[in-house]
């Protein structure tokens, strides 16, 4: 569990410090930058000092097309997001997958680490300061599906908790030793690194010796157990990410002030958030478990799953062949039989749609606004930079603990979070 944080302490540092607050100043300003005042598109931008006030706008030319310098971070950002969705359903199965999980984690946390180190040797007045969009692009995806891994880990680390583990130690016990619950090799592979694995264990052997409703409530108790560890493990680690994030933003809060908030500075910021997620995905790199096969015959590998387990899925398991499969997986669940028999599944995702990156999106557009509009300096823009992680430090940790005290579930937390910052 703790490498699995410090994978939060990393990858939530470029949110905080780039992806809600630097980038889209710095996108913005490299468009500035590079771009001329209506409505003669003659006069350099640049031109005008960035704290002038008046009804004269940036544009930037790209390809044949004029774009306002506040638009073309959220264009960027926009397109970034529809290239996450895409990455993120075709490698669905594959973070499923116990021996590539690791793999796909540290290929995507690389894939976000190097574009945003990338700015800190891309000056904005270079010829080649458009590049400047696609290491944005980049560093998103990577983000975005870094995170999908990283949280594949979370049934995982939530069933092998001792608070889980000792409810299924009371349910071994009240059975008598019955192997519904237990490994055995005559029963499915049920580990907590089998993909195929059911989050909840279902019992499958006919009991006499324990009563029907007993063994209901063990069940119950199991399930809102399991729900409320994954749940701490997940919020514990957000509240870890924001604070590394703040922490950053204090340091980044010095060279931008000294230097004025001028593009390098802001180039430094996100550069140093680049180098900060790179060095903490080494920890990640050496202890989360991987594919890695034990020593003989059976032997358990760093996966949870024995050797032969992994030679077995090597030869049936293929890339390409999961990620078409993905894809066909979502073709048939977005058939019409299968929205009215998962109709209240649906009504969730249509929820989820409406409000993911709801937050980054927001505070983006906050930002520019901020910037372009208001006037604000950069320090200015910094402290709401802080001042926003700093509540969702309080509230990932206060909201858990609400839910313990009066036994919510996962569901009704979120409903009471949703209509608490929507009434």
């Amino acid at each position: 569990m703790f490498t699995r944080l410090t994978s939060c302490f990393d990858s939530e540092v470029f949110v905080i410090v780039s992806l809600t607050l630097f980038l889209p100043i710095c996108l913005e300003q490299f468009a500035r930058d590079n771009g001329y005042l209506l409505p003669d598109r003659i006069e350099p931008c640049s031109a005008i000092s960035t704290l002038q006030t008046g009804p004269a706008r940036c544009v930037v030319r790209i390809g044949w097309v004029w774009i306002d310098s506040a638009s073309f971070s959220l264009y960027v950002y926009s397109i970034s997001v529809a290239l996450q969705a895409l990455t993120v359903i075709s490698m669905g199965g594959i973070a499923d997958h116990p021996p590539h999980r690791k793999r796909l984690l540290l290929s995507f946390a690389l894939l976000g680490a190097i574009p945003a180190t990338i700015f800190l040797i891309l000056p904005s007045t270079s010829p080649f300061w458009i590049l400047a969009a696609p290491l944005a692009i980049f560093a998103n995806v990577g983000f975005g599906a870094s995170v999908v891994a990283m949280n594949a880990y979370l049934p995982t680390l939530a069933k092998e908790s001792p608070e889980v583990q000792r409810i299924l130690f009371e349910i071994e016990d009240s059975s008598q030793g019955v192997a519904h619950i237990s490994h055995t090799p005559t029963l499915p592979d049920e580990s907590s690194e089998n993909p195929d694995s059911p989050l909840i264990r279902q019992d499958t052997t006919t009991t006499t010796s324990l009563n029907e409703h007993e063994l209901h409530t063990l069940r119950i108790k199991y399930d809102t157990e399991l729900s409320r560890v994954t749940s701490r493990i997940s919020s514990f680690g957000i509240a870890l990410g924001y604070g590394a994030g703040i922490f950053l933003l204090i340091i980044a809060l010095i060279p931008v002030t000294l230097l004025h908030g001028t593009t390098f500075a802001l180039r430094l910021a996100i550069g140093i958030s680049g180098i900060w997620w790179a060095v903490f995905t080494i920890p990640a790199a050496i202890w989360l478990p991987g594919g890695g096969g034990g020593g003989g015959d059976g032997s358990v590998g760093e996966g949870g799953l024995s050797s032969a387990d992994d030679a077995s899925f090597s030869g049936q398991w293929n890339t390409k062949r999961e990620i078409i499969a993905a894809w066909k997986r979502l073709g048939n669940m977005l058939r019409w039989s299968e929205i009215k028999r998962l109709r209240n599944t649906f009504k969730y995702l249509a929820a989820w749609f409406l409000l993911s990156d709801g937050f980054t999106t927001i505070t983006s557009t906050a930002i520019l606004f901020g910037k372009t509009t208001l006037n604000m300096q950069p320090s200015a823009l910094i402290l709401v930079g802080v001042l926003t992680p700093t509540s969702g430090i309080l509230g990932s940790l206060a909201w858990p603990h609400l839910q313990r005290r009066y036994g919510w579930s996962n569901l009704k937390t979120d409903a009471i979070t949703n209509y608490a910052i929507d009434p």
